[in-house]
């Protein structure tokens, strides 16, 4: 059962009825993220409008779901494993990729860096050497992309956080953190 629960959007009202409507038809669901977040409708108003930001970011779709599957592997979130991995599949990503970017990695060397750099960002908290930076630009990402890089650890890490602490209730194929998947 989850530590906070997740909003009805048949009993919501005001801002976070709007908010998780807009939810339901951009994704054609109301994922339980979402419905948790609405308990605060300036936080869901925020995930919203961060997710459609990054979404029609530069990084393509495979690579975002690469950083959010390697992000939510570091922090445990089974939750965002779950989602991710779905998600994940619907843009592209094998099951292959999926397991190299729980574990850290990418097929593609630019990608492979992406995913690097991210881990260096969360494992330092921002504070990444010269060095992680000069190899993440070697691979050709460019300051922009570093950027979308950071901003998609900091949305992960949003989530990540908030379903590990309110317990939501998975409505994804279940992915534990730490199991690896059968191909």
């Amino acid at each position: 059962m989850s530590r906070i629960p997740a909003l009805d959007p048949a009993a919501a009202t005001g801002p976070a009825k709007e908010l998780l409507a807009a939810v339901a038809a951009a994704f054609g669901a109301t994922p339980n993220l979402f419905r948790v977040a609405a308990q605060a409708p300036a936080a869901l108003e925020a995930l919203i409008a961060i997710n459609g930001a990054l979404g029609a970011g530069a990084l393509p779709a495979t690579t975002r779901e690469s950083l959010a599957l390697a992000v939510a592997e570091s922090n445990g979130c089974d939750y965002c494993l779950s989602a991710h991995a779905r998600i994940g599949r619907g843009a592209g990503l094998s099951d292959a990729d999926i397991a190299l970017a729980r574990s850290g990695h990418a097929a593609d060397a630019r990608v492979d860096a992406a995913i690097g750099f991210a881990r260096a960002v969360l494992a330092r908290r921002g504070r990444v050497s010269d060095a992680e930076l000069a190899t993440a630009r070697g691979a050709g990402l460019d300051d922009g992309a570093l950027v979308e890089v950071v901003a998609h650890v900091a949305l992960n890490i949003f989530t990540n956080y908030l379903n590990n602490v309110a317990e939501t209730k998975i409505d994804f194929p279940l992915v534990r953190a730490g199991v690896p998947q059968a191909a």
